[in-house]
């Protein structure tokens, strides 16, 4: 078995290579583990997945351990997806986490390296969209549009990372809130205008909005929230309950769908967003793919205690 850390050196707004480099050789050396492991420095977007494809060619089993934000491990998941001797995690450093926030208070456990490389594996679903894959949360609509936006404000000199987040959003709001689309999926069916549509394997996105508080990443099943055309004052009376969790008290506006796929048809390109990363297009194919990637979970975890194996070891001594 090979333990694999892919590391973002820009992830976080500084470069961490180093202090994982120590965290790495203690577990190993100072412990006396006997495992090969490489660290792996990015060089550019999605140089991740290239690394991790070609070492599982060669690998009986490989751990990936995601070194970065949700976009280190998206590109870290969409690498393994569906690769059966490939199992991934976090390992988070980078701004959001949002993907480690649906974990809690155990979330703090994705930074022990000694409960990572002593977890267990769990298979998850993972979201496919338009070829590309999303292990927590795929959105189009207003809120994908201000988290694209949100780096070329927050840039800006005096403002950072939350008043870039608010400027993004004011100026999208005046933009105009909705967008016409044709929504498709199984049953059910509409077309107009709308805000938003949120599809959930995970539940939090947006630095900690969290719409579905209950979606579980292995259920087989997607949880989608779809928002009709609002007005700009009901929308700013709507978005704080909707990032609370509470978007089935407005059934009026929002419609929950539980399902496996939905299909999305815009007059012209709009953003989607996969867990934090952005692709542009008129069309949405959106599908579950089930028990696509291998979760590693950390030593004394137990969000995951239905599904736990009887030989998961024992904690292990925060690092």
């Amino acid at each position: 078995m090979k333990h694999l850390f892919i590391v973002n050196p820009a992830a976080g707004g500084s470069d961490h290579s180093e202090e994982i480099r120590v965290k790495v050789e203690y577990v190993f050396f100072k412990r006396g583990r006997k495992d090969n492991y490489e660290i792996y420095i990015t060089k550019a977007p999605l140089d991740a997945i290239d690394k991790i494809k070609h070492e599982a060619e060669f690998e009986d089993h490989l751990r990936v351990y995601s070194c970065g934000g949700d976009g280190t491990f998206n590109e870290c998941a969409s690498a393994a997806a569906l690769l059966s001797n490939v199992a991934v995690c976090p390992f988070p450093i980078g701004t959001g986490n949002d993907f480690c926030r649906m974990f809690g208070d155990e979330q703090s456990l994705y930074k022990n390296l000694d409960a990572l490389i002593d977890g267990w594996e769990t298979p998850i679903d993972l979201i496919r969209c338009n070829g590309k894959y999303s292990a927590n949360i795929c959105s189009v609509g207003i809120d994908a549009r201000i988290g694209t936006s949100v780096h070329k404000y927050s840039s800006l000199p005096l403002v950072g990372g939350s008043g870039g987040y608010v400027i993004s959003a004011i100026v999208n709001m005046f933009q105009g809130i909705s967008r016409n689309m044709k929504i498709k999926s199984k049953e059910f069916y509409t077309e107009g205008k709308h805000t938003l549509v949120c599809a959930c394997n995970g539940r939090f996105y947006g630095g900690g909005f969290n719409p579905v508080p209950d979606a579980m990443p292995n259920d087989g099943i997607m949880d989608i929230l779809v928002c009709k055309k609002v007005s700009l004052f009901t929308f700013a009376s709507l978005i704080y309950k909707y990032s609370k969790g509470k978007a089935d008290e407005f059934t009026k506006y929002i419609t929950h769908l539980r399902t496996d796929e939905i299909e999305i048809d815009f007059n012209e390109e709009n953003v989607v967003n996969l867990d934090g990363e952005a692709i542009f297009t008129d069309k949405v194919r959106i599908k579950l793919i089930p028990r696509a990637l291998n979760l590693i979970v950390p030593v004394g975890m137990h969000f995951f205690d239905s599904v736990k194996p009887d030989y998961a070891a024992q904690p292990a001594a925060i690092l």
